[in-house]
């Protein structure tokens, strides 16, 4: 779990302290979002062929290198001394980082019963969900009170406690030393999920398409995906077991989880600008007006932990779709001067909403899911995620660019001495209009209107998503949590077979 929340955390964590690494580092604004590029893609590309390493070399020794390499790689981040180094030093994060979160949730599920997966999940939810939502928050508070590199620094204690443990407590799994690494569908998919992640982040900075660079990167990633397909489908042994996408939970479940990654990171991602550009928040008080939607994915974790056996889990998931695109609707109302309560109460609403998603959604993806799909299920699912997230948060700032863009354009047309409208309903400042001071203020005016509806464009954008969730949800059948006794004990860490898959329920 330490290592599911360090790694969930990095995704986030350095955001806020951006601009001060981009002084400290001397680097202009293209430079520095590398930082962010280099781990996100490091990690896409290494969460494909974690259920083949953690087959072939076994979960234990495969978790220990991860965790360890995620710890010095931070260490090194914190020590970097410029531009360079710390874009090194992060895409060893991302390639490290990788495995810490399936390896993490297929160990969980391996170790319980089914009856007891709810409470497993909730427990493993809180480090996969807390660490985008409260890594603006953390970084925010360590970059002011500290300086940016204690957002790597904070990683290192953690890591070495965690180490420790699974060295001396984590028994190691079964290892098939004959078993083949398919290098071709490896290739495909890394080919295709790099270049995909470098279009995404770097399309904002390039023009998208005006640019020869990302139609390149376009190109490569169209290239990858069929190659990676019809590889699959005509291979022997491919990369991903086809059998494993037959299971329609799994499958449907897989979609769910890409869109909770681009809802719950693109909102994460635009609220910190939002308050502090238009709200006038300082770093500090930016990351703990965010954290309140921690506590409320804490309290949905522990309410499906508890419940989550005895409910259906269907329902589980559309409460908290219906709180999250309430949320997201309500902040499409925002302004700058919005009250704090309203905030307040708005933002654990939406984190109560993903938790109420997130905690059920994996227990429906795995329960009927056969034990030998599980880690290779379990990768994919965090894959998903992750590319998710890539997407909506690209999606989500060119939809903000290039809304606020057109408004302003459409605002600009009335600000105009010929607008009769403006002299009746703004007479001090129709006067200072062929004054330099009154032209500023009232370009000021229309920067700000047209940032706040581009915000509001972008919170209904992500509303309108959140609702695809409802009927993908009830495409899934729901699974039973009651039959599935233990046919032996387990140590910590042993991955014992799985008896008959359960029947789900009708």
């Amino acid at each position: 779990m330490a290592g599911t929340l360090m790694q969930a955390l990095d995704t986030t964590i350095a955001n806020v302290a951006l601009p001060y690494m981009r002084g400290s580092l001397s680097a202009s604004q293209d430079q520095i979002t590398w930082v962010l590029t280099s781990y996100i893609v490091a990690a896409a590309v290494m969460t494909a062929p974690v259920g083949w390493l953690a087959a072939r070399f076994g979960k234990k020794n495969i978790l220990l290198v991860s965790m360890m390499g995620f710890t010095v790689a931070s260490m090194l981040c914190g020590a970097a001394t410029d531009l360079t180094e710390i874009v090194v030093f992060r895409l060893l994060q991302g390639v490290f980082g990788a495995a810490l979160a399936p390896l993490s949730q297929a160990v969980m599920i391996d170790l319980y019963p089914i009856e007891k997966r709810a409470q497993v999940m909730a427990i493993w939810g809180i480090g996969i969900m807390l660490g985008p939502i409260l890594g603006p928050t953390l970084g925010g508070f360590l970059t002011d009170a500290y300086s940016w590199r204690w957002v790597f620094y904070v990683n290192v204690p953690f890591g070495i406690a965690a180490t420790i443990g699974l060295w001396l407590v984590f028994k190691d799994t079964h290892r098939n030393d004959e078993l083949k690494f398919d290098w071709s569908g490896f290739g495909f998919i890394a080919l295709a999920m790099g270049a995909l992640q470098l279009m995404l982040d770097r399309g904002n900075t390039q023009d998208w398409f005006g640019s020869t660079e990302i139609v390149i990167y376009a190109v490569l990633t169209g290239l990858g995906m069929f190659l990676f397909l019809v590889h699959m489908v005509t291979a022997e042994k491919p990369f991903l077991p086809r059998k494993m996408f037959r299971d329609r939970n799994f499958t449907s479940s897989s979609v769910v989880m890409f869109v909770v990654g681009a809802v719950l990171l693109a909102s994460s991602a635009l609220m910190p600008p939002y308050l502090q550009s238009l709200g006038g928040y300082t770093v500090l008080q930016t990351g703990l007006l965010l954290g309140p939607r921690g506590f409320g994915t804490i309290a949905a974790m522990l309410l499906v932990g508890k419940f989550g056996n005895k409910w259906d889990p269907r329902v589980l998931m559309s409460v908290g779709t219906a709180c999250v695109s309430f949320s997201l609707w309500q902040m499409a109302q925002w302004t700058p001067s919005i009250a704090f309560n309203e905030l307040l109460v708005v933002s654990i609403i939406q984190g109560f909403g993903f938790g109420m998603v997130f905690s059920p959604l994996n227990l429906v993806a795995f329960a009927t899911l056969p034990g030998q799909f599980r880690t290779d299920g379990s990768a994919f699912a965090n894959l998903v995620r992750n590319v998710g997230s890539a997407i909506g948060v690209s999606v989500s700032v060119m939809i903000l660019t290039d809304s606020m863009q057109a408004i302003r354009a459409d605002l600009t047309r009335f600000a105009s001495p010929f607008n009769r409208g403006l002299a009746v309903n703004a007479e001090s400042l129709y006067m200072n209009l062929q004054l330099p001071t009154g032209q500023q203020t009232l370009n000021g005016m229309i920067g700000v209107r047209a940032a706040i509806d581009a915000y509001a464009n972008d919170f209904l954008a992500m509303a309108a998503l959140s609702l695809v969730m409802f009927p993908l949800i009830w495409m899934m059948r729901r699974p039973s949590f009651t039959g599935a006794p233990r046919q032996e004990k387990q140590s910590l860490g042993e991955s014992a077979p799985e008896g008959a898959v359960p029947k789900p329920a009708e």
